[in-house]
């Protein structure tokens, strides 16, 4: 009962308008009072928000949010274009495989899907529409493609995950975000090519040798930064709080190197950083509230109960699970999504011989796909202002994209050795 009264409020607040975090708060705080007294219920709820703030590891998001910024705004995605482009833009379909490469080097090295969605569509949206790629295509390549910079590090969310679950490794998750988030680029990739091939589009030029070099060493520094912090946290140089110290040191050095960031334009990049980190901070505290209030209700336990009585076939179960995140995506913001539905998946998806590494990153697919799925995909959103089109418009041209995720997403969720074969050899995982 408390549970659907949850439910029921969180989807009123959201259809009233009310911001994600004050709904999640709202609900949560209406459903403690359905429970408990008036006092206990908001001491309560102060002391779990504080609680889920408690940690060190949650320090490493502020840094990464600063560092993405300065990416942003720092000339690096131009770079990363151009690098692209000299490499594959002379195949069949080259200007959409460009628009997932940069979108996934520059989401790796920003940590943020917006961010790449933002500055690599700024460039790649109209230089495809120019070269007679539909513009609806093109909208939805970069906002599928956006996605792969939350698998492949640094990466926010699989920070807020490892929270969450309660001591998997940062650096092993890291790590086993690299397999599958290479094949979701190389899915949207095939999309892109069957796309090329059908609308007879002709592929560019190939490019020098000399041109490819040249642009190699352009981006070279800023590519260096994924081996500087993946490196430094692998081997033990630094913890990923650590590194996130080391990407804004170096991100700074490289913006104002390539003098497209001043430093008077600091102030104004830090208040934004501090917005969005007290956004992220705030959405983390209510959730971890919400997560509290779950299983003191035994809520695990009754969706567990629930999923077994439909089936035990651990194949069919993995499929609702996957299912229900799905939908999930589609309507939550990935920050709550993970903080929420963690303690009640993971020990379900433990029982069915799934490890928490493997379990996190197929999580984490899940709520990427939802990312750019309608009703409330920030990336709709983003990219469509980008292309200057709309949502409806480009839902065409993502459906076989959105199979295609799908596909790698089965693919990852019932194969373990794509998430943890890395984490393994590198000996981050056992």
């Amino acid at each position: 009962m408390s549970f659907l009264l949850l439910l029921v409020i969180l989807a009123v607040l959201l259809a009233l308008g009310v911001p994600i975090a004050f709904g999640i708060g709202l609900a949560t705080l209406a459903t403690m009072l359905l429970s408990i007294d008036a006092l206990p219920a908001v001491t309560t709820m102060a002391q779990r928000m504080a609680s889920g703030l408690d940690s060190f590891a949650l320090l490493a998001i502020p840094l990464f949010i600063i560092s993405g910024n300065l990416m942003a705004q720092g000339g690096i995605a131009y770079r990363l274009i151009e690098f692209a482009k000299s490499l594959l833009g002379a195949l069949p379909g080259g200007l959409a495989f460009v628009n997932v490469i940069a979108c996934t080097l520059f989401g790796a090295i920003s940590g943020s899907a917006v961010a790449a969605a933002s500055a690599v569509g700024g460039f790649m949206i109209p230089a495809m529409k120019k070269d007679g790629y539909d513009k609806d295509f093109s909208t939805a390549v970069t906002a599928t493609a956006a996605t792969t910079g939350l698998l492949i590090p640094p990466s926010n969310i699989l920070i807020i995950y490892a929270v969450a679950s309660g001591g998997v490794s940062i650096a092993a998750l890291f790590v086993a975000g690299y397999l599958p988030g290479m094949l979701v680029a190389l899915a949207l990739m095939v999309v892109s090519a069957f796309y090329a091939r059908r609308a007879g589009l002709q592929p560019a030029a190939r490019s020098t040798m000399r041109h490819v070099l040249s642009t190699m060493l352009h981006a070279f520094p800023s590519l260096l930064l994924i081996v500087i912090v993946i490196g430094g946290i692998i081997g033990g140089i630094f913890t990923a709080t650590e590194a996130g110290a080391v990407a804004v040191l170096y991100s700074l050095f490289l913006a104002l190197a390539y003098r497209e960031v001043k430093l008077a334009d600091l102030p104004d990049l830090l208040i934004k950083s501090a917005e969005t980190t007290a956004i992220v901070m705030f959405l983390i505290a209510v959730s971890t509230a919400m997560s509290w209030i779950l299983a003191y209700d035994n809520i695990p336990t009754l969706v567990s109960n629930a999923l077994l009585s439909i089936s035990d076939n651990p194949i069919v179960l993995l499929l609702l699970i996957n299912l229900a995140l799905l939908l999930v995506g589609a309507f939550l913001d990935m920050t709550p999504a993970v903080l929420i539905f963690t303690p009640i998946f993971l020990p379900i998806a433990v029982d069915l011989g799934m490890s928490p590494l493997h379990f996190g990153i197929m999580l984490v697919l899940n709520l990427c796909i939802g990312l750019c799925s309608p009703p409330v995909g920030s990336l709709l959103f983003v990219s469509s202002a980008i292309g200057k089109t709309s949502i409806g418009a480009i839902i065409r041209p993502l459906l076989p994209m959105y199979f295609a995720m799908f596909a790698v997403l089965m693919v990852v969720a019932y194969v373990p050795a794509v998430s943890e074969w890395l984490p393994r050899v590198l000996g981050l995982y056992e």
